[in-house]
């Protein structure tokens, strides 16, 4: 090597020092911005989040629905009676009850019924 060149080098390794920790610094950030840890994961995160403080509220919504329920038992003995008749399915001496069959939920029509087309 010669002079030039040992000079030329030696006036330009701090700016391709420079230059080399530049690219490394935005090729990290690239990295680190788009990667598996990166801006869409922490979106994804904050997603998350608000989705289970949603199931929260809901939660506490139906704990007080459920705690209003247990105070009206707890305070009307008409609640009660009405709760245990229709978990034991009693009724009174002079009462009828009438069962009616489920509706179909696939859409179906019972059988017997009349078809639309059919006058």
């Amino acid at each position: 090597m010669g002079p030039f060149f040992e000079a030329l080098v030696r006036r330009h390794s701090r700016r391709l020092g420079l230059a080399i920790a530049i690219v490394m610094v935005a090729a990290y950030g690239w990295m680190a911005l788009r990667g598996p840890q990166g801006v869409e994961a922490l979106f994804e995160k904050h997603r998350e989040i608000r989705a289970l403080e949603e199931q929260n509220a809901e939660a506490a919504r139906e704990v007080e629905r459920r705690k209003e329920r247990i105070r009206r038992l707890q305070e009307s003995q008409s609640e009660q009676d009405m709760e245990i008749r229709k978990q034991l399915k009693m009724i009174r001496p002079g009462e009828t009850t009438f069962i009616l069959p489920d509706a179909p939920k696939d859409g179906a029509k019972p059988e017997g019924s009349p078809s639309p087309d059919k006058p």
